[in-house]
């Protein structure tokens, strides 16, 4: 029972009634299963560095109700809000983004947060969400009319986003936002030899950072070949998995948490799986197949090229995040430091993702004389 009636017409009811009420209930498990592993893998970590031990789970705590906020507020907004939302807010993570390489912290030699009084803030975790957004406008506008030119804009904010993110260098981030702006190109109906083409200048990319970049050389040639250079996380992330078994060892029995320096972020899926088991690990990623198929579903019924495009971009971007997280903790991938989202702590991180599933809750809802439905039956 809700205390909603179908006959509300106010702001709150009709949103109560053309959410996505699923994916709503799956974003929520998410986000309080990364406030419990929060709770479990960041104490240990506090200590190590000598402050308080529920440090990051208050400063966690702390974002989590404007993140929660933000993304209600968001999900009100019709597409073309959403729209203009995106637009305003990327000019000024762009600012951020770009001040970074002048103003910006360096921590593990990289230069990606800027700090304002006791906060740091990672304008790369925003850029993200808000470019998928803007690309999807430019490539609808050239699919509503041919003459426009919205490959060549979207190409251009494209390098105009790259570049700031490889001078960081978060070479990482610059992979990801790339495969999700070419998966869009494919949406948008760009010719195949144009993704094709794409396709080789990302893996030139890729083979350039190999022989220009050293860090990105060492993380690749580690997972070729272990026994070339230090694989301490890697290691340990495994083992825990195979001590956590498939029930785990249970709440705050975990050992690896007390070990690895990133076990309240990067490593967090490893925390996981010791603690809580196997079990565990699957009902997370199955939560994330939920939200990213859920999400595709309903936008199969649409006819607006903005909002396939645009909620295609964030849920690919959603879901290839979580793949990647996941694939370094079990070694199926070269190491990066890449958030699990709604899991890992961090506050731009958890601000940024709830923003980007906010606009993704927006463009899914059932809207007047587009119903959407799911095997013959309504939502």
């Amino acid at each position: 029972m809700t205390g909603f009636t179908r006959s509300d017409t106010s702001i709150i009811g009709r949103w109560w009634w053309t959410i996505d009420r699923w994916t709503l209930l799956a974003l929520g498990l998410l986000i309080g299963a990364g406030l419990l592993l929060t709770l479990a893998a960041s104490p240990a970590v506090a200590l190590r560095i000598g402050a308080d031990s529920f440090h990051f789970v208050h400063r966690q705590s702390l974002f989590l109700a404007p993140s929660l906020l933000v993304m209600f507020v968001i999900s009100l907004a019709p597409p073309l809000q959403v729209r203009r939302f995106a637009v305003l807010a990327f000019l000024g993570a762009y600012v951020l983004l770009v001040a970074t390489l002048f103003l910006g912290a360096a921590i593990k030699g990289s230069t990606r947060w800027l700090v304002v009084g006791p906060l740091s803030i990672q304008p790369s975790e925003f850029i993200k969400p808000l470019f998928i957004v803007v690309s999807a406008w430019m490539l609808a506008e050239r699919v509503r009319n041919p003459a426009f030119p919205g490959g060549k804009l979207s190409a251009a904010l494209w390098a105009a986003v790259a570049c700031p993110l490889i001078l960081q260098p978060d070479f990482g981030q610059t992979l990801l936002i790339t495969a999700v702006w070419c998966a869009q190109l494919f949406l948008a109906g760009l010719p195949m030899f144009v993704v094709m083409v794409l396709a080789l200048a990302g893996l030139a990319g890729i083979v350039g950072g190999y022989f220009l970049l050293p860090h990105v050389a060492s993380r690749i040639d580690r997972f070729i070949s272990p026994e070339s250079g230090d694989t301490f996380q890697i290691d340990k992330a495994l083992s825990a998995f195979t001590t956590g078994g498939l029930w785990g060892r249970g709440p705050g029995e975990g050992v690896i948490k007390r070990i690895l320096p990133d076990a309240h972020t990067d490593f967090i899926f490893a925390v996981a799986g010791e603690e809580f088991g196997t079990l565990a690990c699957v009902v997370l990623v199955g939560l994330f197949a939920f939200v990213v198929l859920r999400g595709f579903a309903r936008l199969l019924q649409e006819t607006d090229p903005f909002v396939l495009l645009a909620g295609a971009g964030l849920l690919i971007q959603f879901g290839l995040q979580a793949v990647i997280n996941i694939g370094v903790n079990l070694h199926l991938l070269p190491a990066k430091g890449m958030t699990l989202p709604f899991i890992s702590y961090g506050g731009s991180s958890l601000m940024a993702l709830a923003m980007g599933m906010g606009m993704v809750l927006a463009l899914t809802r059932v809207r007047p004389g587009r119903p959407v439905t799911l095997g013959g039956q309504s939502l």
